[in-house]
């Protein structure tokens, strides 16, 4: 699995180091943010993916190059783009280009509102609610200028006031989507979970 970092940023790189794993006889796959749709589309024609996981960012997020490596980014144009790269992974899903292909939110309390919305506009494409942990980096003071016992104090704190979605959390966002999604946590893994979203259905029909 390729990552980064967004490994997309690095076409070059990317593309030659897909061909040399599928000369040794392996499956490549990429997480990546949809930002360079270009790089996907490439690694698709050349059918040197099989496995693409795009990790959706919401607008609370915000999008800044500091990780990246690229400059900051308006939240319209990674929207577009990162749609754009949608539309081409769903197409080469549906080809049987590639073997897999995952939509990713990783959750946090701030951006849950986004993500009904989300889970409208990827269709039946499969939808990953991943547990997010808020960051000792995220905070106003850059990390680097912290002394260790700073950062640990700091990643306390902000572990108290701002504390992992629990399972059953993600369960109930999961509950109000009417899909199947698969729910990701530091404490289980991963799990496939449907709700009783069928069983509602169900009795609407009898009705």
């Amino acid at each position: 699995m390729i990552s980064g970092g967004e490994p997309t940023l690095q076409k070059e790189a990317v593309i030659a180091l897909a061909h040399y794993a599928k000369k040794l006889g392996l499956a490549v796959g990429i997480q990546t943010n949809g930002l360079f749709p270009g790089t996907l589309e490439t690694l698709i024609e050349q059918r040197i993916i099989d496995r693409i996981a795009i990790d959706y960012k919401t607008r609370w997020e915000g999008f800044s190059g500091l990780v990246g490596g690229y400059n900051a980014v308006p939240a319209e144009n990674y929207e577009k783009n990162l749609k754009k790269s949608i539309r081409i992974c769903k197409e080469a899903y549906r080809e049987n280009i590639i073997r897999e292909l995952e939509i990713v939110i990783t959750t946090f309390y701030e951006n849950t509102e986004y993500i009904k919305k989300i889970s409208e506009e990827i269709g039946t494409t499969p939808l990953v609610l991943q547990q997010g942990e808020h960051k000792a980096g995220q905070l106003q003071v850059p990390a680097p200028d912290m002394t260790n016992g700073e950062y640990i104090s700091k990643r306390r704190i902000l572990k108290e006031n701002h504390p992992p979605l629990t399972l059953a959390e993600l369960k109930s966002i999961a509950d109000g989507l009417n899909r199947t999604v698969r729910i990701r946590t530091r404490e289980i893994g991963e799990i496939t979970y449907e709700s009783d979203w069928r069983c509602r259905d169900a009795r609407k029909r009898k009705r």
